[in-house]
């Protein structure tokens, strides 16, 4: 198998790391502990933009609602204080800037995608709730993730409500919504999915799965990183070759971050090299 070598050293590494590996029309070709559970971290922003299109679609909100970009929001524990978003260093200075104004919801789902925004998760999540993102991993087939709580929900983690994926839950919505641009499907409409890639297309934290693909190579992709915890899932169109899906989560509190986006290259090169082999 074209990935024995790559379980062999993954074996001695620290942590945990699963993946899932398959063409868009085809069982996978490779998996390790597809089912685990990993925290989640970013990579739950696919199911809170696909929540979104849906109301969108059903008219239950439109794209140019001006949502009150506010920095406090009601726990998922129940009896809990509200709580706020910590500001970053760095990559969604935009949505901040516009604290105490309005900020339409087309641009808050960009900047959720495209600068991986907290801040913007979590005034989305406000407006769609959390019930229809389960809704929408229920829809994708997943069988493992959830997302109990927003982003920086302190209160709601101590309580053990939290946010959790696996490599194949990830790669499922993904091809979900790669098959549902090409015909009607589960997640939504085509028009809608086709909208969705583009805005994983654009996304600029291009470290991990992209860093691993040769230049110019299309990929619709989604990370997460926190503290020992990188994770990436994407759909790759190669020129000459049927597209496929990876998605790798690394949960390692040992090594540092930049290690974990070398493994992820890594594997995302592999893959690229046997592209036509992927059946």
């Amino acid at each position: 198998m074209i990935f024995d070598g790559v379980d062999a050293h993954l074996d001695r590494m620290p942590g945990t790391v699963s993946a899932y590996l398959a063409r868009l029309d085809a069982a996978p070709t490779w998996t390790r502990h597809p089912d685990t559970t990993h925290y989640a971290a970013s990579t739950m922003k696919v199911a809170v933009l696909v929540a979104l299109y849906r109301d969108l679609a059903a008219g239950r909100l439109t794209p140019d609602t001006a949502v009150p970009v506010r920095n406090e929001f009601d726990s998922a524990r129940p009896g809990a204080a509200r709580f706020a978003c910590t500001r970053p260093a760095r990559n969604d200075d935009d949505v901040w800037d516009r604290l105490g104004g309005t900020a339409p919801l087309r641009w808050l789902a960009e900047r959720m995608i495209v600068r991986s925004s907290n801040l913007a998760t979590n005034l989305l999540l406000n407006q769609v709730g959390l019930p229809a993102v389960a809704d929408v991993w229920a829809r994708a087939g997943a069988r493992h993730s959830v997302t109990g709580r927003g982003i920086e929900d302190f209160a709601a983690r101590a309580a053990g409500i939290t946010n959790l994926v696996t490599a194949a839950d990830l790669a499922t919505l993904l091809r979900g919504l790669a098959l549902g641009a090409t015909r009607p499907g589960p997640l939504a409409t085509p028009e809608s999915c086709a909208a969705m890639l583009d805005l994983l297309v654009a996304q600029e934290h291009r470290e991990d799965l992209a860093a691993g693909l040769p230049a110019g190579t299309r990929i619709a992709h989604k990370n997460g990183w926190v503290r020992g915890v990188r994770h990436s899932v994407g759909v790759v169109y190669p020129d000459d070759a049927p597209p496929y899906v990876l998605a790798v989560c690394s949960t390692d509190d040992r090594s540092p971050d930049e290690v974990a986006c070398q493994l992820l290259a890594d594997i995302s090169a592999r893959a690229f090299a046997h592209r036509h082999r992927l059946a």
